[in-house]
């Protein structure tokens, strides 16, 4: 069984959980060491065993982020003390990857490690002193890995390919839901008919996607109807809660779980909000988020914006609404125009598209799993084939 020692950036997201079910679903075992993000408690356990909690960061605190790194440094041979021998590390995202080339070295046999980069924060994409200093700090920490992990093809092509951050094979491993149970095609929907319901679920952190948002359903007067769930990032939306308070047809109904409540929150949505302008002109543009996967998975039909990785996938598949304009104008005149039938020719597409574009199954994971122990034993600076 492929040893994994798993290092995250936050122990509390529900995208962790999914990456560490899919590599044990693929025959490995996993122990987990990482943050938490303000203040949460860690779950009890993740995977197989309880995760090494490295202490506390905060979302956009970046010196105090950096503080907690340089501190977990420190104690990390302490808190990785009764940990068995790893055949690999996986760093996800930067700060992790700090951390990888000391973990990696308190082992008597060193592991591979592996650099799971998930976003292409604004900080590293500048041409001042701060970005050009993050850059090679990725560099630097990222000399000796052995495959790096992305989740979308525009990440090599607009970042790691013309920067050349990482000298190592890619594997681009999207955000899939993962469908390890039987499959359940007969997902529930809303009837078809206004008013028109909208779900925007997860990270919400884009003002400008509210703004647009709060403003059409406004002006369409009924027609229109959208419900946030997630957890609002309040350093972007400061006055989230009050916004949202102000808004006749605008309902924010709290966190959920995931995979947990997916069929039931996007089963009264009729739409999916996959567009996001938290990191415009960058990050925001290349990007799949999971939100995609997982309506397309439960038939809420996408709305994304032109010009994004994300609308370039859905054109290419025909199937959801791209927005040219994507402006409150563009969004009345879409929904003023909407009728049933077009909805559900709409629906249809959207059905017929194969369930592997959406879903992970267990076959997924374990190409992955045999992806990663073919890394075993490679020595730092040798480059495995991809």
């Amino acid at each position: 069984m492929l040893q994994i020692l798993y290092l995250v950036h936050d122990l509390t997201d529900a995208a962790v959980s999914r990456r560490v079910a899919m590599l044990e679903a693929g025959g490995a075992r996993v122990t987990v060491a990482g943050f938490r993000r303000d203040d949460r408690a860690a779950p009890d356990r993740l995977g197989a065993s309880a995760p090494i909690d490295l202490g506390v960061t905060r979302d956009g605190r970046f010196a105090q982020r950096i503080a907690a790194v340089a501190g977990a440094a420190f104690a990390l041979r302490a808190r990785l003390g009764a940990v068995a021998q790893p055949e690999i590390v996986i760093a996800r995202n930067l700060e992790m990857l700090a951390l990888a080339d000391r973990a990696a070295g308190l082992f008597a046999a060193r592991p591979a490690i592996v650099y799971e980069s998930l976003d292409i924060h604004r900080l590293l994409l500048g041409d001042n002193a701060v970005s050009r200093a993050m850059r090679a700090a990725e560099r630097r920490f990222g000399r000796d890995v052995a495959l790096l992990l992305t989740s979308s093809p525009a990440f090599v092509r607009e970042y790691f390919e013309p920067y050349g951050q990482i000298d190592a094979p890619v594997v681009v491993l999207e955000n899939k839901v993962l469908g390890l149970g039987d499959a359940n095609p007969n997902h529930s929907r809303p009837a078809i008919g206004a008013p028109w319901k909208i779900g925007w679920f997860g990270a919400l952190r884009c003002a400008r996607s509210l703004d647009m948002l709060s403003e059409a359903a406004r002006r369409l007067d009924g027609r229109v109807e959208l419900i946030l769930r997630g957890r609002p990032a309040y350093d972007a939306i400061p006055d989230f809660d009050a916004r949202v308070e102000a808004e006749p047809h605008v309902a924010f109904h709290g966190a959920y779980r995931n995979p947990d409540d997916l069929d039931a929150i996007y089963g009264e949505v009729h739409f999916n909000w996959a567009i996001d302008f938290f990191e415009a002109g960058l990050n925001s543009e290349w990007l799949l988020p999971n939100r995609l996967y997982e309506g397309g998975q439960h038939g809420a039909v996408p709305i994304a914006r032109a010009g994004t990785e994300t609308g370039r996938f859905l054109t290419d598949r025909r199937v959801g609404f791209v927005l040219d304009t994507c402006s409150a104008d563009e969004l009345v005149r879409l929904f003023s125009d909407l009728d049933g039938d077009r909805f559900a020719a709409q629906r249809m597409r959207l059905d017929a598209v194969d369930g592997a574009t959406w879903t992970a199954a267990r076959s997924d994971c374990e190409a992955l799993v045999a992806r990663l122990a073919g890394l075993k034993g490679a020595r730092p600076g040798l480059k495995v084939a991809a």
